[in-house]
């Protein structure tokens, strides 16, 4: 089949399309706008297959996304495009009511005008595959509590309201004009092309540079670690197997605690990179405790216990295969991350 996936170019959608067209016969139309974190160097792999094709696209824009659905008439969307940092949304906040919101509400519409018309066959077969996380049912409080697909919504942040909003209207869209709708809410990603305003990349790259290794809070806030390979995995598992109306969780079942990740980090660059910058002795000497961030969240867990026993997915990567697959990752591509650290990655997509 072919799938529209929008928001391609970014960290869990290029990951996605790598996948499929790796993994499958499948064919991709990625549609993305190329903000900041877009970046088609994480598709050098596949952008030269011919199941592969690009459409520099707003998803606000309802005519070019008419447009593309016209030329491309795909099987399935799956909705990854979304603005996606905590900080930044807490900063300014217009840019994920816009994305998240609107333009979840945009491809919805062009989506079910495009779908309308189908023959009765692919109409039946069509699935629009809505990607969220699990920011949207705010923090636990309970040690042993878990996130399920019917706990209720407590989003903390502009970001995790803006996508609990965009939850809500793709559901929305099944109830009231039958659109075939599924949606999933994962826990937190990490793993190769991950944009270095991030956790687990800015540490990494941080050490390797000896700069500080900030950690906010006492660094004791709790997050399920999930192997983006894995999740991209979970996610044509989903596409594929779903039932329509359906909500998956989508977890690695690797609850660390943000301090204990850090010092995994640290721990993996001793052995691996021995020759420090500078004249430090040890990389957890870097850390340094910040100031918390507003309204931080304590804790996230994932029972992904549904998509296992429904669809028969479970995650291949243990946290500690997970990071050093990681760690090795960004200690082999330099040049990837080199050129988002300097900005030449955007510059010449902008013609500068």
């Amino acid at each position: 089949m072919k799938i529209l996936v929008t928001g391609g170019a970014g960290f869990i959608g290029s990951a996605v399309i790598r996948h499929i067209i790796s993994n499958t016969k499948d064919s991709v139309v990625n549609v993305d706008k190329l903000t900041y974190a877009g970046n088609l160097e994480s598709l050098v792999d596949v952008e030269n297959n011919d199941r592969y094709s690009f459409e520099q696209v707003d998803i606000c824009d309802r005519a070019e996304l008419d447009r593309v659905f016209a030329e491309h008439q795909p099987d399935a969307v799956m909705h990854l495009a979304a603005e996606s940092h905590v900080d930044r949304s807490i900063d300014g906040p217009a840019a994920f009511i816009e994305t998240n919101i609107v333009g979840t509400y945009t491809i919805l519409e062009a989506t079910r005008a495009y779908w309308n018309q189908l023959d009765d066959t692919r109409k039946a077969a069509f699935r629009f595959h809505h990607i969220s996380t699990d920011e949207v049912y705010g923090d636990l409080e309970g040690t042993d509590d878990l996130f399920t697909e019917t706990t209720s919504y407590e989003p903390s942040s502009p970001y995790s309201a803006s996508k609990a909003s965009s939850d809500h209207l793709v559901r929305a869209w099944l109830r009231t004009y039958g659109l075939p709708t599924i949606v999933t809410n994962c826990s937190n990603n990490y793993g190769p092309y991950h944009f270095p305003e991030k956790l687990i990349p800015l540490i990494i790259l941080n050490a390797l540079d000896g700069k500080a290794l900030p950690v906010y809070g006492n660094g004791m806030q709790i997050r399920d670690w999930l192997y983006v390979e894995d999740h991209a995995s979970a996610l044509y598992t989903v596409v594929t197997k779903g039932e329509i109306g359906e909500t998956y969780n989508i977890g690695g079942h690797n609850e660390k605690a943000n301090i204990e990740v850090v010092k995994t980090i640290c721990s993996l660059l001793e052995e691996l990179v021995p020759n420090k910058p500078q004249d430090i002795t040890e990389y957890q000497n870097l850390i340094t405790y910040v100031t918390d961030r507003p309204g931080h969240d304590v804790r996230y867990a994932i029972d992904a216990s549904k998509i296992a026993r429904e669809l028969g997915w479970k995650p291949a990567e243990t946290f500690e295969s997970g990071i050093r697959k990681t760690v090795e990752w960004y200690l082999a591509n330099q040049k990837w991350w080199s050129r988002v650290l300097d900005g030449s990655y955007n510059r010449e997509r902008l013609g500068n």
